[in-house]
């Protein structure tokens, strides 16, 4: 780590950090909270992922929509509007709405091979984003002046990298720059995001094979056909077993490349010395 202990961590004149967990924890709340005191630079992985990286996607995908409408499409074909969109640190549903979900085109599904696709793009995407957090580190100093640094990645990091390899090229990259911080959840934080995404399922990224193994888990016990599949309906009985999939995976990357607080300590914090003084308690502990 680039902190060796707390009193290092305490004294670097530049602090460097990536917070990770699961959605809905804290990640983008905390980074907010430092940013807001004046010498953080925030990075979000999800924005870059859907302004550089996928935001052609999302724009065609919307275009492709729009030329179904006959003025639209009339405006469309003599460039008399423009299509883009407006996606912000705290407004990611652009992106989310692109990735989809698989099931009934009737109910706003995907085919199962196009949803699959675009899964794909948001693997690809999420790498290139997270290769880009020195980059980022290095510009806002270089020509902000930040001297602090806060890397606001998304919830499915744990799906692009391997915790258990020591060889990661992605986990190497980003220990060379950040120190990695997993906000880890109690079973009660578990249990309301739970709940949070039965009242609102949205499109998420998980790796292919865990994908394609709850899709057909799912049809068997179902009995339904692809093109039959209410997409919510699957997305819902998917999150569960999502959550169980990543904790392990994150508490890996914790263990073999950073360290973890609790989302608990994360909330009751209310300024940037706050941040100091738990992970310096969190360095102390892992020491």
């Amino acid at each position: 780590m680039i902190y060796a202990d707390a009193a290092q961590w305490r004294a670097a004149p530049d602090k460097r950090v990536l917070l990770f967990g699961m959605s809905g924890l804290g990640k983008t709340h905390l980074a907010n909270l430092l940013r807001e005191g004046g010498d953080w630079f925030h990075y979000s992985v999800d924005y870059r992922i859907g302004t550089r990286y996928m935001g052609e996607h999302i724009a065609d995908n919307f275009k492709r929509e729009a030329m179904k409408v006959p003025l639209l499409r009339e405006l469309l074909m003599t460039d008399s509007v423009y299509i883009a969109s407006n996606i912000t640190f705290d407004n990611l549903a652009p992106l989310s709405t692109y990735l989809g979900k698989p099931g009934d085109p009737a109910k706003g599904g995907l085919p199962f091979a196009e949803y699959m696709q675009r899964q794909e793009q948001h693997r690809l995407a999420e790498i290139a984003a997270l290769l880009d957090t020195g980059h980022f580190a290095r510009r806002a100093q270089g020509i902000y002046g930040y001297p602090n640094f806060v890397c606001d990645s998304g919830g499915s990091i744990c799906e692009v990298v391997n915790p258990h390899d020591p060889a990661d090229p992605v986990l190497t990259a980003l220990a060379q720059d950040t120190l990695m911080i997993w906000i880890e959840g109690s079973d009660a934080h578990t249990a309301e995001l739970v709940r949070r995404f039965d009242r609102a399922p949205k499109p998420m990224y998980y790796q292919p094979a865990f994908l394609h193994a709850a899709w057909a888990d799912y049809l068997a016990e179902t009995g339904a056909e692809e093109g039959a599949v209410d997409p919510d309906a699957f997305v819902r009985w998917t999150y569960a077993r999502a959550l169980a999939h990543r904790q392990p995976r994150y508490a890996a990357m914790a263990t073999n490349w950073g360290l973890k607080v609790r989302a608990e300590d994360v909330a009751r914090l209310r300024s940037a010395e706050d941040f100091t003084d738990l992970v310096a308690t969190a360095l102390d502990r892992r020491a």
